[in-house]
Protein backbone atom coordinates (compact mmCIF):
# COMPACT_ATOMS: atom_id res chain seq x y z
CA UNK A 1 0.00 0.00 0.00
CA UNK A 2 1.93 2.84 -0.99
CA UNK A 3 0.30 6.68 -1.41
CA UNK A 4 -2.45 8.12 0.51
CA UNK A 5 -4.75 4.98 0.35
CA UNK A 6 -1.52 3.06 2.21
CA UNK A 7 -1.36 5.59 4.67
CA UNK A 8 -5.62 5.85 5.22
CA UNK A 9 -5.74 1.83 5.22
CA UNK A 10 -2.74 1.39 7.72
CA UNK A 11 -3.83 4.40 9.87
CA UNK A 12 -7.24 2.67 9.65
CA UNK A 13 -6.26 -0.33 10.95
CA UNK A 14 -4.91 1.78 14.16
CA UNK A 15 -7.83 3.55 14.19
CA UNK A 16 -10.21 -0.03 15.05
CA UNK A 17 -7.11 -1.53 17.34
CA UNK A 18 -6.95 1.63 19.53
CA UNK A 19 -10.91 1.95 19.55
CA UNK A 20 -10.70 -1.52 21.17
CA UNK A 21 -8.53 -0.58 22.86
CA UNK A 22 -10.39 2.31 24.25
CA UNK A 23 -13.61 0.42 24.71
CA UNK A 24 -11.96 -2.69 26.78
CA UNK A 25 -10.27 0.46 29.68
CA UNK A 26 -13.66 1.91 29.47
CA UNK A 27 -15.51 -1.32 30.20
CA UNK A 28 -12.65 -2.10 33.16
CA UNK A 29 -13.49 1.51 34.93
CA UNK A 30 -17.38 0.78 34.39
CA UNK A 31 -16.67 -2.21 36.46
CA UNK A 32 -13.80 -1.82 38.47
CA UNK A 33 -16.34 -1.50 42.30
CA UNK A 34 -18.61 -4.64 40.77
CA UNK A 35 -18.56 -6.88 44.01
CA UNK A 36 -19.15 -10.49 43.87
CA UNK A 37 -19.82 -12.77 46.32
CA UNK A 38 -16.78 -15.05 47.52
CA UNK A 39 -18.28 -18.25 45.58
CA UNK A 40 -18.05 -16.55 42.14
CA UNK A 41 -15.74 -14.86 39.94
CA UNK A 42 -14.80 -11.31 40.23
CA UNK A 43 -15.05 -9.02 37.15
CA UNK A 44 -12.23 -10.05 34.40
CA UNK A 45 -10.60 -7.11 33.31
CA UNK A 46 -9.62 -7.13 29.65
CA UNK A 47 -6.62 -6.26 27.55
CA UNK A 48 -6.29 -5.74 23.82
CA UNK A 49 -3.25 -7.65 21.94
CA UNK A 50 -2.30 -5.60 19.19
CA UNK A 51 -0.41 -7.63 16.98
CA UNK A 52 1.68 -6.02 13.68
CA UNK A 53 0.15 -7.25 10.12
CA UNK A 54 2.83 -8.34 7.62
CA UNK A 55 5.51 -6.64 9.75
CA UNK A 56 8.47 -5.28 8.01
CA UNK A 57 6.64 -5.28 4.82
CA UNK A 58 5.32 -1.11 5.05
CA UNK A 59 1.68 -2.83 3.58
CA UNK A 60 0.10 -4.47 6.90
CA UNK A 61 -0.62 -1.86 9.47
CA UNK A 62 -1.94 -3.74 12.74
CA UNK A 63 -5.08 -5.81 14.15
CA UNK A 64 -6.72 -7.25 17.67
CA UNK A 65 -4.38 -10.72 18.09
CA UNK A 66 -6.88 -11.74 20.88
CA UNK A 67 -8.23 -10.26 24.26
CA UNK A 68 -6.29 -11.43 27.56
CA UNK A 69 -8.41 -11.45 30.88
CA UNK A 70 -7.44 -10.17 34.13
CA UNK A 71 -7.60 -12.83 37.42
CA UNK A 72 -10.92 -14.20 38.52
CA UNK A 73 -9.99 -14.60 41.91
CA UNK A 74 -9.78 -10.67 41.86
CA UNK A 75 -9.17 -9.12 45.43
CA UNK A 76 -11.19 -9.74 48.91
CA UNK A 77 -12.57 -6.50 50.93
CA UNK A 78 -14.09 -7.49 54.74
CA UNK A 79 -17.16 -5.86 53.75
CA UNK A 80 -19.40 -7.88 56.55
CA UNK A 81 -22.66 -5.50 56.04
CA UNK A 82 -22.71 -5.58 51.60
CA UNK A 83 -25.57 -8.22 50.70
CA UNK A 84 -22.80 -10.20 49.18
CA UNK A 85 -20.52 -11.00 51.89
CA UNK A 86 -19.83 -14.65 53.13
CA UNK A 87 -20.17 -15.89 56.43
CA UNK A 88 -16.80 -14.34 57.05
CA UNK A 89 -17.59 -10.99 55.77
CA UNK A 90 -15.40 -11.21 52.43
CA UNK A 91 -16.96 -9.55 49.31
CA UNK A 92 -14.48 -10.07 45.90
CA UNK A 93 -14.40 -7.29 43.70
CA UNK A 94 -12.16 -6.93 40.62
CA UNK A 95 -7.96 -6.75 40.82
CA UNK A 96 -8.21 -3.14 38.95
CA UNK A 97 -5.54 -0.38 39.42
CA UNK A 98 -7.88 3.11 38.28
CA UNK A 99 -4.44 4.71 37.81
CA UNK A 100 -3.28 1.96 35.43
CA UNK A 101 -6.47 1.69 33.65
CA UNK A 102 -6.77 5.58 33.38
CA UNK A 103 -2.95 6.09 31.91
CA UNK A 104 -3.62 3.19 29.37
CA UNK A 105 -6.88 5.12 28.83
CA UNK A 106 -4.90 8.04 27.84
CA UNK A 107 -2.31 6.34 25.31
CA UNK A 108 -4.64 4.58 23.75
CA UNK A 109 -6.94 8.05 23.41
CA UNK A 110 -3.99 10.05 21.64
CA UNK A 111 -3.35 6.61 19.66
CA UNK A 112 -6.42 6.81 18.64
CA UNK A 113 -6.25 10.47 17.81
CA UNK A 114 -2.77 10.05 15.66
CA UNK A 115 -4.24 7.47 13.57
CA UNK A 116 -7.34 9.87 12.68
CA UNK A 117 -5.03 12.65 12.09
CA UNK A 118 -3.37 10.59 9.67
CA UNK A 119 -6.24 9.24 7.98
CA UNK A 120 -7.23 13.23 7.68
CA UNK A 121 -3.95 14.09 6.18
CA UNK A 122 -3.84 11.63 3.64
CA UNK A 123 -7.50 12.13 2.91
CA UNK A 124 -6.33 15.63 2.24
CA UNK A 125 -3.23 14.85 0.28
CA UNK A 126 -5.61 13.11 -1.84
CA UNK A 127 -7.85 15.76 -2.41
CA UNK A 128 -5.23 17.98 -3.56
CA UNK A 129 -4.15 15.60 -6.13
CA UNK A 130 -7.25 15.57 -7.49
CA UNK A 131 -7.43 18.95 -7.96
CA UNK A 132 -3.69 19.46 -9.70
CA UNK A 133 -5.33 16.41 -12.22
CA UNK A 134 -8.82 18.47 -13.05
CA UNK A 135 -6.66 21.86 -13.27
CA UNK A 136 -3.42 20.54 -14.86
Amino acid sequence: MAGPFGAIGIAGTGVTVYRKWLDAVSDNIANINNAAPTSGEAFRARYVLAQAVDYGSGNGGVQVGGIELGKAEGRLVYEPNHPLADEKGYVRYPDIDLGAQMGQLMMAQRAYQANISVVDRAYDAYQAALQLGRNG
